[in-house]
């Protein structure tokens, strides 16, 4: 039974007996709303899971594809570093075989035309090296429509442009070529030879050329890079500090920088390189004939 006001139920609640229950109308519209709220927040939530669900499922399967990509990168970085590897030591064993044959052509340092003598005072200097080092290497030279060609490079050991003295006083700890890597415990090939000593130590030019480098430099820390002309360079790095500025002209056994630990070091030490045409080879060959760091 309906009233304009109420709403009346009849429940029985024993045989034969019935209850009568007056319900304001405005209470079941209450009811009915708030039901109508219930559902379409249930509705709401159950679209919020499902697409909370879904994105947790594309995230994992995202992270699944981050992981399997970073598990190929670091396969084709170990692969890359491996290749890099070998082409080093290949590069280096080919430019070892083509200076013993002398078969690599050179460019003097004291014939560099990149350099241009700003006063005639260093005009005059230049002249007298290049003169100097005609007249000291004239037996081992020859000029050709090419150009300087250089014979049998071991005829060179007492020219100032070769490499022939220790960068600094020490001890090897690390020699060149293939060696466990200090960092990451694989196998790597090193480029040059290191020289334990004092933190501080001066470190000297082993031959006279060119300052190409003087800064801080990815994995060498502070770097030293001379050039020597032939197409050979020395490369001296974890230094402490800096005592060469790029574009002077270097004499073998000046100052051009002081031990440290900068970069990927272990410990105070100079990494010393030598280059011919960018091509690492042993250094050891231009070191073993004096253990002192500045020549005689």
């Amino acid at each position: 039974m309906i009233t304009s006001k109420n709403y009346t139920f009849y429940i029985a609640t024993t045989p034969g007996k019935l209850r009568k229950l007056i319900v304001p109308a405005y209470v079941l519209h209450s009811i009915a709303v708030f039901a109508l709220i219930g559902v379409i927040t249930v509705t709401i939530a159950v679209g919020s899971y499902s697409r909370m669900l879904w994105k947790v499922g594309n995230y994992n399967a995202l992270r699944h594809d981050q992981e399997t990509l970073k598990k190929q990168y670091q396969q084709l970085q170990s692969t890359v570093t491996d290749t890099n590897q070998r082409l080093d030591s290949l590069q280096s064993l080919a430019t070892e075989v083509a200076m013993t044959y002398g078969v690599l052509r050179y460019h003097p340092a004291a014939f560099d035309s990149t350099e241009n003598p700003t006063t005639p005072e260093d005009a005059f200097d230049r002249s007298i090296e290049q003169y100097t080092f005609l007249k000291q290497n004239a037996a081992v030279i020859a000029v050709s429509s090419n150009g300087l060609g250089l014979m049998p490079v071991m005829n060179f050991a007492d020219s100032n442009y070769t490499p022939s003295i220790w960068p600094v006083m020490g001890h090897i700890t690390d020699a060149f070529g293939e060696r466990l890597d200090p960092f990451s415990g694989e196998g790597a090939f090193h480029t040059g030879v290191d020289v334990a000593s004092d933190y501080g130590a001066p470190v000297h030019a082993t031959a006279d050329g060119i300052v190409t480098i003087a800064e801080n430099h990815s994995g060498y820390g502070r770097l030293v890079v001379l050039d020597h002309g032939f197409g050979i360079t020395t490369w001296y790095a974890h230094l402490s500090s800096f005592s060469a500025v790029p574009g002077t002209r270097i004499k073998r056994g000046e100052v051009i920088g002081y031990t440290g630990i900068s970069g990927r070091s272990t410990g105070p030490h100079v990494h010393y390189e030598v280059r011919v045409n960018n091509a690492p080879v042993n250094p050891w060959r231009y070191m073993k004939g004096s253990g002192t760091a500045v020549g005689d």
